[in-house]
Parts: structure tokens; sequence; C-alpha cells
């Protein structure tokens, strides 16, 4: 790399960090008697195969933990009371690493312990105001990737009033002209957002290998409250925190800055940059090959996301190609580094494995398809140690189906049965070739299995057992799933759940619940909310309206700028299915959604205000405008591709807004917040609220403590669920 290239780059990045030492963790200490009725989720083994760790919320909050993948010895090993969202244990078994959201908000940091829970420190994200997030390890275990995302300093800048003529684009501000083949899409649905967003190396440099576009011009990377992991993380990779690379902010001041570095856990190397990017806020590491010579990037805004490769030595861009949203963990490269395995949706519908191979420099020079389903994401993806074996899970119509493929040999793919819907999560443990698992079901709270090599899957000791779901004497209800029909002709998904004890054929009140995201989808799992409801006497169909995930890529890209209106119409669509199908009382109607279910919520109460009798809106946007000037600055960026631009889409944006239609309100709302969400900024809850008694409506907030967007505290789960519930059944007549 250029001197003046390289000096530009490191006058642009975040500082690297340099590890925090803490006391060390409790490690072997007995293990605190479950509070509550506990999941267990996100599995990550060590290099045998015979322990794992793993996420658990037995003590009310999700804490890190380890135990035998055959046996009931477990450990807590981190026991503060932040809640830790990733975990990973080093290929060597020397470090286990983890993510924590301090407070329960949205800023997290990384840290790496001991097995035996000694040497616990912060790796990235202690700096005040920065926030970091897990990458992948090295081959080797001699260092783990991280990602550090840093505010811009203050430039006194608020809103950018002069705009870039059309035929003069400015590259070094966010969302410039729309590029080609991405002005419209699916009719009415823009894509809003511009060309020359961020880089991967200091100036963008580096082969293109046919990708259809300048190198460098990619975008940076983007970010439903259950008991147990969500799907769709608030953060870097979920529906909250979606960072897009722009040049510039959204204020036209100085933009975010997100840098990426394999780091030392023990600090005796330096760290080393791997990636940078301006006006970006998720960039995660996937892979290092073997050699170290190249590294695997995800990055892009929610719909767009790309996979990088990235030459370590000059952090110069070879192959670029687009990859499909949801888990962040793409691909894996081959043990010479020649071929790159990714779960892709470059130019299809749905997600397939794809099979890149790769020149010397990490450029692109050739493309296959090694494994596809027609009408099928490819959702999770994992690898063998010496990558002769993959793991493949597929999204079939909510529900998950599990194979494993050889990756050297021309066999057919082997079926796993599965004991439960859905596949959260998919790690290999140890040299044999076994398998982790974290499930998901309608039966049961999240749990792991461990599968020994040709082997039937078997549940943890440590796992909460099937029966211990919920109390004696209300099992959990399995949803059946429907496919309404919209207005315009567009299919529809969803999972209707019934109440126990009410007669064949007699039609029940029902809660439309709406997910997050908008790029969420519904799946068949197990949810207290649900549960709680259903105990009430009421009915819950959870339908995926156009903007959700699972159902293809046109599917996912329809609510798009004007195509949100169609979205509100689908809430009143899917009403319309359950009522005409003779399942739920027009009566007694009510809608309720978390995050973008939130703002979908409100959106409705106020376009069809004499369908429903109430609502409960959660963590939901109820003005776009205030959205945009409260939220942090790269949820902010990533956002506007999903809605509009705050300034350009101004009428836009006001027209979609509930507040913008507040006077049509006619029934009871209930908001509930975290009161650390930086996310969607309580306000948004407050001032929605606040007209509604103005109007002379009964409208109630409730605020829970220590939390953010997502809700992770068993005790504020509880009363979250009971308060909706208590709404609800009030406000229906039960």
């Amino acid at each position: 790399m250029a001197a003046g290239a390289r000096d530009r780059l490191i006058g642009a990045m975040s500082a690297a960090p340099v590890p925090v030492p803490l006391a060390d963790a409790a490690g072997t200490r007995d293990t605190p008697r479950p509070l509550v009725a506990h999941g267990c989720w996100y599995p990550s083994a060590d290099p045998t195969g015979e322990w794992v760790a793993f996420i658990c919320d037995r003590t009310g909050v999700p804490q890190l933990w380890t135990g035998l993948a055959d046996g009931s010895e477990i450990h807590l090993l981190d026991a503060d009371p932040d809640p830790v969202t990733e975990v990973s244990w080093s290929p060597d078994g020397r470090w286990i690493a983890y993510t924590v959201a301090p407070g329960g908000g949205e800023h997290t940091r990384v840290l790496c312990v001991r097995p035996d829970g000694t040497g616990r420190r912060i790796v990235a994200g202690a700096d005040a105001g920065s926030s970091a997030y897990l990458g992948c390890w090295t081959r080797d275990g001699s260092a783990v990737a991280v990602t550090v995302a840093e505010p811009p300093p203050p430039t006194g800048l608020t809103v950018r009033t002069v705009l870039p003529e059309p035929s003069a684009p400015d590259h070094g501000t966010a969302f410039g002209d729309l590029p080609t083949g991405w002005a419209e899409r699916d009719g009415p649905a823009t894509l809003l957002g511009g060309t020359g967003h961020g880089q991967v190396g200091p100036d963008g440099s580096g082969p293109d290998h046919g990708t259809g576009a300048p190198a460098g011009h990619g975008t940076g990377v983007a970010g439903r409250a259950t008991d147990g992991p969500v799907h769709g993380t608030a953060g870097p990779d979920g529906e909250g925190p979606g960072l897009d690379g722009g040049g510039s902010g959204l204020d036209g001041g100085a933009p975010d800055r997100l840098t990426a570095y394999l780091v030392d856990p023990s600090g005796l190397g330096s760290p080393v940059l791997v990636a940078a990017e301006s006006g970006a806020a998720t960039l995660r590491v996937c892979d290092v090959s073997q050699d170290g010579r190249l590294a695997l990037v995800r990055r892009g805004p929610r719909g767009r996301r790309e996979a990088v490769v990235v030459r370590t030595a000059d952090l110069a861009t070879g192959s670029v190609l687009r990859v499909g949203d949801g888990d962040p963990w793409i691909g894996r490269f081959s043990q010479d580094g020649r071929t790159l395995w990714l779960r892709s949706d470059h130019e299809r519908q749905f997600a397939a494995l794809l099979a890149a191979t790769l020149d010397e420099d990490g450029g692109r020079v050739g493309l296959s398809v090694v494994a596809e389903r027609e009408g099928s994401d490819l959702e999770l993806l994992a690898f063998a140690e010496d990558g002769r074996t993959a793991a493949l899970a597929w999204n079939v119509r909510g529900a998950s189906e599990l194979e494993t493929l050889s990756l050297s040999t021309a066999a057919r793919p082997r079926r796993v049965p599965l004991p439960h819907e859905v596949v959260t999560r998919i790690t290999r443990a140890g040299p044999a070739g076994g398998t982790v698992l974290a499930l998901s079901g309608s039966q049961r709270r999240p749990g792991v299995w461990w599968a020994p090599p040709g082997g039937l899957s078997a549940r943890t000791p440590w796992s909460s057992r099937d029966e211990d779901a919920v109390p004696p004497g209300r099992p959990p209800v399995r949803p059946v799933p429907l496919r309404p029909t919209a207005r315009d002709g567009v299919r529809l998904g969803g999972w209707y759940y019934r109440a126990a004890g009410r007669d064949a054929g007699r039609p029940g009140p029902c809660v439309i619940h709406l997910h997050g995201g908008p790029e969420e989808q519904e799946r068949p799992v197990f949810d207290p909310l649900y549960h709680e409801l259903l105990g009430r006497g009421l009915d819950v169909f959870a339908p995926d309206v156009r903007g959700s995930s699972g159902w293809g890529r046109s599917f996912v890209d329809a609510d798009l700028g004007t195509g949100r209106f169609a979205a509100i119409d689908d809430v009143a669509d899917c009403a319309a299915h359950v009522v005409l199908d003779g399942l739920a009382d027009p009566t007694r109607l009510a809608v309720m959604g978390r995050s973008y279910g939130g703002y979908l919520t409100m959106a409705s109460l106020v376009w069809h205000p004499e369908l429903f009798r109430t609502g409960v809106a959660v963590c939901g946007m109820s003005d776009l405008s205030t959205f945009f000037a409260g939220t942090e600055p790269w949820i902010a960026e990533s956002a506007a591709h999903k809605y509009g631009h705050p300034v350009r889409d101004r009428e836009l944006l006001r027209s979609l807004s509930p507040m913008s239609r507040v006077d049509a309100l006619r029934v009871p709302l209930l908001a509930v917040h975290g009161e650390h969400d930086t996310n969607v900024p309580p306000g948004e809850s407050e001032q929605m609220v606040r007209a509604a008694r103005e109007r002379g409506l009964p409208a109630e907030m409730l605020t829970l403590r220590d939390e953010g967007h997502e809700f992770r505290r068993a005790d504020n789960r509880r009363l979250f669920r009971r308060t909706a519930a208590d709404w609800m059944q009030r406000h229906l007549g039960l």
C-alpha cells in the first residue's frame, strides 16, 4: 500500500482497541438454581467437541456459561448483569470471546475469558460512546476479529440543506443518485440510496473481477422480544442498528467510522487492521484464510449486503458478491484459499450455497451453485474444521430443514432429523465431525442439542426439557400456517395460534401480532407472550406482510419507498382473512407489534381506525422525522435505505408517519418502551401517547428499566407480557 494512502486511512479510522483487564470470572462456582424457566442458545464448541460455551438466562439475565456437551456439568463463566449476545470459542481452545450489552442498551463491547474464568478482559468497545462486536477467530486461534464503531466528532451541523446536482453526484456524501439497476424495483417500490458509499480498502482500490460495479463502491453494513434468542438481533446485523456506508452523515457532517481488527486477546501482539469504512455501522470479518492472506468481510445496508474478499497485506478489495440478509456468518475459505463457499442470493430470489473460485489476489474467476432449493433460502451454514463437509439449514416456509453435505465428493446431501421446528445456530464440534445445534420450536424454550457423527441429536442435560416450557395444565399451542392474499394479489404468510377450549367453528377474539425488521420472519417458535395471550382466551395471528424475509428477494423489497403503504394495507387484509375464514371475531380484533411492528401497529390504527378495538405498540416509530433526528447516526444511515431520506424524501416520510394521521385514532393505545433504547428513542412512544390523551382517548405508556430496544431481563419480560395481556383483556371485553 502506498504510504500516502495508508496515512489517509489511519487518519480516518478509530483507534485500535487495547485490552482492558477485569477481575477473574466465577469459573468453577456452584451452578445457580434456575430462577425462571430458562432457555439456552448461541452455542460454540471447544476444539475437542467435549465442552460448549453458550448463552443461558436461568438467572434471569442472558449470561455466559460452559457445559459438557454430553453431560450435566455446567459453569456460570461471567456473573456480571450485562446481557450477553454472542459467543465464540477459539480454535485453539485457549479463549472464549463474547459480546455484552452494558446496561441492556444498544452499545456493545467484546470480552475474552479463559475457559476456567481467569484472564477476563475487555478486548474492544471499552471507550465511552464506542461500540464493538465479534468477528471470526483466525484459524490458529491467535487472534479474534472485532469491529469497532465510533461516533463522528461533533461538527455543529444539523441539517444538510444544499444537495448536489444530479449531473454531478457527490460521491463523498451518503445517498447520492440512485445507481443503475436500483431506481425501480417491484413496481412502485423504490430502493432509496446512492453510490459511493464507503470503502474496504484505503481508497476503494482493488480489482473488480466482474462484479459490474466500481471496486470499493459497496456499502456499509446493517443491524420480537422473546424469552431466548432474538431473531434479528438488535445490533449491527439485526433489525435494529443497521449501518449504511455513506461518505458523510445524513446531516452533511462527519461520518461515523468503522474499523475491523485482528486482536490478540493476551495483548502480546499489536492489533492488525483488516478493513475500514466511513459512514458505516456494520462491517463483520467472517473468515480469514488458513495462510492469513485473505479475509472475508460482510458489509452493506439492509437489503444490499455484500461479501468482500480483502487482501490483508494491503487491504485492497478482491471479489465482491451480493449475499443475503439474515445470519452474518456467510461463508468460509477452503484450506488452500482458492475457493470461497458462500451463502448468497446473487442474481437469485432465494439464497443458495455458491462456490466462488479465486485467483491469487482474491479476485473471482469462477462461480458455481453447489446446493439450492426452489422456493427456500439457505439460512445457516457451518463447516467442519477440515473444510470437507458443511451443515446447511434451509428455511422452508418458516420451518427449518437440516442436511450435511460433502464438499469434496459428489455424494447427495444427508438429511438430519430435527426434534423441533427451527434451527437458530449450527456449530461444528470436534475433529470427528460432530454438530452442536441451537433449536427452538412451538412446544419448547430454546435449547442446545448435541449430534455426534452419524448419530441422532440429543438434548443437552442443561437445556430445559420440553415439558418445562410452561407450567403444568396449559400446554403450548402448535400454530397452523396461513397464506392470506393481499388486495393487490400478493400472497402473504403467517401462523395462527388458536386458544384452547373454544368450540370448533366458533370465532374468537384475536390479536394480530406484527414482527420487527421489517425483514424478520414469523417462525413457529415458542413465544411466552403468545402463551400469555392464549391463556387469556385470545387467538394470535402472526403474519408476514410484504417486506418480510423467507419469501424471496422481491417480497423483501416490495415495501420499499411508496410500497410501505401497501404493507400497512396488508395488516388490514390479514385481519380480513382470519375473519372471513371464520377464525376471528370481527368485533374483537386487536393489533400489536414490536420495533417496525410497533410502527405498523400505530400506522394500522390510524389508516384503518374502524378495524381494531385497541393496540399495543412496542418500541415503535410514530414519526419518521423525529425518529431520524433522535436515533443513532448509523441507524439513520441504514434506515434511510428502507424508509426514505429524511431530507430528500421528507414528504414521503411525513405521509408514512402515524403522527401525521393521529386525528384518525379512535381506540385505546398502550405503548411499551425500554428506557435505554437508542435505536428507536422512547420519545417516539411518548409523543403518540400524549397525542392520544389530548384527543380524549385512553392511552398509557410502560417504560421498562434497564432495557434497550430488546427486552432481555426475565422480570421485565414478565411485566411486559402481563401488562399487554391485561390491556388486551380489558379493552376486548373479555
